[in-house]
């Protein structure tokens, strides 16, 4: 189980000089490859070959996207102290339906907060 999920705050702790220290939301998650996707790191230019749609605009050119990091390369920023943590997991009980069920939470280790 992946302990950072997409739509997460994360801080870039290793990389080129210009990713380092960068905060952003994670895009996606690649867990096949241990890498994610986060929102205006590691950019990169990517040339698309040039085609026509149905209605006969032109697609195609110079497109600027992110590229995938790898996991260990990223923190998950705390909730309370707006620094990168390492993740915990704590269990809860919880009733529904008459019925009690374990759930994981994850928990912040700089603060002890809920994610």
């Amino acid at each position: 189980m992946a302990k950072i999920k997409k739509g997460d705050l994360v801080v870039v702790i290793t990389g080129n000089r210009e990713d380092r220290g960068k905060q952003g939301r994670v895009l996606d998650v690649l867990t096949d490859s241990d890498r994610v996707i986060v929102e205006g790191v590691r950019r990169v230019t990517k040339h698309t070959k040039v085609g026509q749609s149905q209605r006969g605009a032109r697609t195609g050119g110079i497109e600027i996207v992110e590229a995938p990091i790898h996991i260990s390369n990223v923190m998950l920023v705390d909730p309370e102290t707006k620094r990168g943590t390492r993740v915990g997991y704590r269990t809860e009980e919880v009733e529904r339906d008459g019925r009690t069920r374990t759930t994981r939470v994850r928990v912040a280790k700089r603060s002890g907060e809920d994610v």
